[in-house]
């Protein structure tokens, strides 16, 4: 029999098998097994296995005890293979010898086993049930293939002969993939790149000093109702291979992380979303209405991507790397003047821990208003049979999905020096500002810039990190609002729009942030005279 299901929660003790003996005047010793469906219990021998001995009278021959590894755990079914509105089932498994401690809570795992019975609770007045169990005799942990995906060998094909075709306009082809995310929702470019971005995520190093640098990065939307945030969090969790969708009103730093509870006299540990989004997205609607104490919790499992467990007397810890996805409204009416930790009520460490905070103003804009009403208008129009030409170049969900494993898996982004000189002279220039948000600009900012740009090397299909990628890491952090803005060209995330001829756009924004950037470094100077 197998099961493919998701481990949830886990506990551990010893089994036991007790000789007995028989009275003094035999001396008759034999073997005792506990019980699968009485809960492991040991019963005293009735009688003699002996057929010539008819004694009733035994004893434990404590000194001949036998242990051996035990370990229940609790699986269930995956979410991922779950309609909508369906409960995931569970079923407990019993792990010996060899089997036991090698999963923890979070693992993906298919178990081979034989399925028994164990009779529930056997107290006075109370009925006694059999509840399924299965006794496993094989088990294999699929971490390592939870998000693989079969990519045929003409898809990677189509891969390289579309960038071969924007091979002159990278940032056009670069804006053709960007469509397809969401595009239910009209513009709000800046919020699709993105989106597009943090899915992908940088490279994981380990730095001198043998510490792991996280790859992923998070991505916060804080923006008015109306404006589209909960959308992208749905589309983006489609996008990933492994993903977990909850709320912050319905969310508890248990319910996030871990939590202890027991069952049938043995404690055991049951994984949170956090951890069973492990090696993909966790979701985090309404992240304002979350109590501050909850918040506190996640911040070991953003940072250092684990969550340090110590709870009833079960001490472990568990993987959370996951790319965390959350969205929040103002408190009020949002004051462009104050900073973000207090129009969120959010903390500045937390803060700290998201690379993009990307700010969605429902600010009144009659020509933006036109157009936007325009666009769902003439889906009203498609719907009945009018298809526009320009929706059959917008890349499928399965599509993006494949596209988005690929560059995650194939290319490893380097840092050139050039785009090594462009992130360190913006990060200066954002430590000397006399309006730096001090909750932002830290040494983590300078790892998200890292990250960043390495996620558009990916995206733009390569292995090197260039100036535009540096340059277009720039215009995402400065796009949170969250800055001491030097692009005054920017603007309202929310506005944001595809531009006609994207190359030429950006050429402008470059030349900006270079001449801006120039008083950092003489090198930058240079550049801007060749270009």
């Amino acid at each position: 029999m197998i099961i493919h299901h998701c481990p949830t929660s886990f506990s551990h003790s010893p089994r036991s098998i007790y000789p007995f003996s028989m009275n003094l005047l035999s001396g008759l010793r034999f073997k005792v097994y506990p019980e699968v469906e009485t809960r492991n219990s040991i019963s005293r021998p009735t009688f003699c296995p002996s057929q010539s001995c008819e004694s009733t009278r035994f004893q434990i021959v404590e000194d001949k005890k036998i242990c051996h590894d035990y370990q229940e755990i609790k699986i269930q079914e995956s979410t991922q293979l779950l309609g909508v509105g369906a409960i995931p089932r569970s079923i407990p498994v019993i792990l010996k010898d060899d089997l036991v401690d090698i999963v923890k809570a979070g693992d993906d795992v298919i178990v081979t086993g034989v399925l028994t019975a164990k009779w529930s609770s056997d107290m006075k007045d109370v009925r006694c049930d059999l509840d399924p169990v299965l006794v496993a005799n094989y088990v294999r942990r699929m971490n390592e293939l939870k998000s693989d995906i079969d990519i045929p060998e003409d898809i990677i094909m189509k891969f390289k002969q579309f960038w071969s075709d924007f091979k002159d306009t990278p940032l056009k082809g670069r804006n053709a993939i960007l469509r397809g995310i969401c595009p239910q929702v009209f513009g709000l470019f800046t919020v699709k790149l993105a989106v597009a971005l943090t899915l992908i995520g940088g490279v994981q190093h380990v730095d001198a000093s043998g510490t792991k640098v996280r790859g992923e990065s998070h991505l916060l939307l804080v923006g008015d109702p109306g404006t589209g945030k909960s959308q992208f969090l749905k589309f983006a969790a489609k996008l990933s291979n492994r993903s977990v969708i909850t709320t912050g009103l319905g969310s508890t730093s248990a319910g996030l992380t871990v939590t202890a509870v027991k069952d049938g006299g043995e404690w055991m540990l049951e994984a949170g979303a956090l951890v069973l989004a492990d090696g993909g997205l966790c979701c985090i609607d309404e992240f304002d209405s979350m109590r501050e104490h909850d918040r506190a919790t996640i911040h070991e499992a953003m940072e250092q991507q684990t969550i340090s467990v110590a709870k009833a007397g079960l001490v472990t810890t568990l993987s959370t790397r996951t790319i965390v996805f959350g969205a929040t409204n103002p408190k009020g009416q949002y004051d462009p003047d104050q900073p973000l930790s207090v129009n969120t009520t959010l903390s500045g460490p937390l803060l700290s821990r998201f690379d993009i905070v990307l700010v969605l103003l429902d600010t009144k804009n009659p020509q933006w208003d036109a157009v936007v009403s325009t666009h769902i208008l003439s889906e009203a129009e498609e719907r009945k049979g009018n298809h526009d030409d320009n929706l059959n170049d917008i890349w499928s969900l399965t599509m993006l999905r494949r596209y988005i494993h690929f560059v995650k898996g194939y290319f490893k982004p380097v840092l050139t020096k050039e785009a090594e000189k462009v992130i360190s002279s913006y990060y200066q220039l954002q430590r000397r500002s006399a309006t730096q948000n001090a909750a932002r600009t830290t040494v983590r900012m300078l790892e998200s810039l890292i990250r960043l740009a390495q996620a558009h090397a990916r995206l733009m299909f390569r292995n090197e990190v260039t100036r535009l990628d540096a340059i277009t890491a720039i215009l995402c952090i400065e796009s949170s609002m969250t800055t001491s803005a030097i692009v005054d060209s920017v603007g309202n995330a929310l506005h944001s729009n595809f531009t006609d001829n994207p190359d030429q756009e950006y050429a402008k924004q470059e030349k900006l942030i270079l001449e801006k950037l120039s008083c950092i470094d003489d090198f930058l100077v240079i550049n801007i005279t060749e270009g």
